[in-house]
């Protein structure tokens, strides 16, 4: 049985394996501890930079700053962007193109990352997307022919404004579009904040312009709705109808005496 090697000769054995590992290059020291990692960017944050990019910067400025071609976004708010957006009322395919309802261009998933994108342009603030909904039916007629009538309809089929303008139809907005409409004030329409008008109020108003559009079927039953647009079109039709009869009676009536 040999001796085990004395503590001198270990140290000089390991001495000369760490001149080894040198030579082939290998580290001699444990790698110091890299730099924490940078947080990564969210997949909404880069896509609504995508999309900002592609869709929008051309006429609003990379940062919002506006150009002639569009107006200035930064301080306009979630509310207004997503109002825009959902509606199809941006992005405009031509430069001449009306702002009405229609189908929007961008998926949900797409509307949240550019609002995400455009409400980080500095200085931030505006009105934040409304929750809407629960509201009383009775309270928002009287609401509503007192703030919205004048211009939407009594029938909230929308109506002609001045210079070419237009106040739209509401038959297609959804209870959230009403209170971003209301807190943002979208085109000629004025904005209402709290202060005028308050969510409990917004919840009214959107209860009763679900009633206007008649998903349940209730507001027309029995008879045509002509548009709901009034006395007008119903006599328009009661005369066309009625001569008409008249007419064909005269004509039944001459065919006989011959």
């Amino acid at each position: 049985m040999t001796d085990e090697p004395s503590t001198p000769r270990r140290g000089r054995r390991v001495l000369a394996a760490a001149a080894g590992l040198g030579v082939l290059g290998l580290p001699l020291a444990s790698p110091s501890p890299s730099p924490s990692p940078t947080p990564p960017r969210s997949a909404g944050s880069d896509r609504g930079t995508q999309l900002y990019q592609q869709s929008c910067a051309s006429c609003h400025g990379q940062q919002g700053e506006g150009s002639q071609r569009g107006p200035v976004l930064t301080g306009v708010g979630p509310a207004d962007v997503d109002f825009q957006l959902s509606t199809g009322r941006m992005p405009l395919r031509t430069e001449h193109q009306l702002q009405e309802h229609q189908e929007p261009v961008f998926s949900e998933a797409d509307i949240r990352a550019l609002v995400q994108h455009v409400a980080s342009f500095p200085p931030g603030g505006g009105p934040p997307i409304p929750t809407v909904g629960g509201g009383h039916t009775p309270s928002g007629r009287e609401l509503y022919l007192t703030y919205c009538s004048a211009c939407h309809s009594a029938a909230g089929v929308g109506a002609t404004l001045n210079n070419g303008r237009f106040a739209p139809s509401l038959f297609r907005a959804t209870p959230t579009q009403i209170g971003e409409a209301v807190r943002v004030g979208p085109g000629l329409m004025p904005a209402f904040p709290p202060a005028v008008l308050t969510d409990a109020q917004v919840n009214d108003i959107a209860a009763y312009v679900d009633v206007l559009q008649n998903d349940r079927g209730d507001l027309d039953r029995g008879g045509w709705s002509l548009g709901r647009l009034g006395p007008f079109p119903e006599g328009a039709v009661a005369w066309v109808l009625g001569l008409g009869a008249l007419l064909l009676l005269a004509r039944s009536l001459g065919s006989r005496a011959r």
